[in-house]
């Protein structure tokens, strides 16, 4: 495989998953991790990544920037902004987390709606906070230096003291037989208390991320009431899913 093809790859994974790891891409490409770490570096220097200890994060996810050409899968995630956002009831008390997806949903709130959010994203909290209408309650803890969230068990025990009506989750990845994943132990630990915490929980992710298994595992599909993706609920894709009793928006 060529480089310029490779690094185009890595992009592609670093979009889609928002966070990668020099071992997991060395693997994947069948190269050592000192190509994988070069790739990164050269991939930073020309501002298509986010390089950082151990791995990269997408551009996306880690500036607050309302640019679309910033936001990778920018047409699916508001899609799925648009559907999760039908869910919503005036008076709900609604849970959101971070990543772009759900950023985007921030982006999207129609003027009229009159919610409380709780959120545990740095700029999910910073966008929701200009809704005219909605209340924002920022969880504060101590704040991930890669996926920027509240985390730690001071951002737990807040979560634990709450009861969401709706819960929006984002996913690395999603799998019939291994449900919702993760490749960081914080994001995990907290995502796990929010499910928990929840009285209806909807995964919102882009179908690249289907049959997709990280490391850590989140919860497991019987956990999860409803999956919003860009896809039709009838997409063939979909029917392992529909199988598992999760509901298809």
């Amino acid at each position: 495989m060529l480089k310029q093809e490779r690094q185009s790859l890595i992009i592609k994974e670093v979009n889609i998953h928002n966070k990668v790891f020099l071992s997991d891409l060395s693997q994947k490409f069948s190269v050592s991790e000192d190509t994988i770490r070069r790739d990164l570096q050269e991939l930073a220097n020309d501002d298509k990544i986010v390089k950082v200890r151990g791995g990269a994060l997408s551009k996306s996810y880690h500036v607050y920037s309302y640019e679309e050409s910033k936001i990778y899968s920018y047409q699916e995630k508001t899609t799925i902004a648009q559907k999760a956002i039908s869910l919503m009831r005036d008076g709900m008390i609604i849970l959101i987390g971070g990543g772009s997806t759900n950023l985007e949903i921030a982006r999207t709130l129609p003027l009229e709606l009159d919610v409380t959010f709780f959120t545990i994203g740095l700029s999910t909290a910073m966008q929701l906070a200009e809704h005219p209408r909605s209340e924002t309650i920022f969880i504060g803890g101590q704040l991930s230096k890669t996926a920027k969230i509240s985390a730690g068990g001071d951002t737990i025990s807040q979560l634990m003291n709450i009861r969401p009506d709706l819960c929006f989750l984002g996913t690395n990845g999603i799998d019939p037989l291994n449900g919702i994943t993760d490749s960081d132990w914080e994001v995990v630990a907290v995502k796990k208390a929010m499910i928990q915490s929840s009285s209806k929980v909807a995964i919102c992710t882009i179908s690249e991320k289907f049959n997709k298994v990280q490391k850590i595992k989140v919860a497991t599909l019987g956990e999860i009431d409803v999956l919003i993706t860009e896809k039709h609920p009838d997409d063939e894709g979909l029917a392992p899913y529909r199988n598992a009793g999760v509901e298809i928006l």
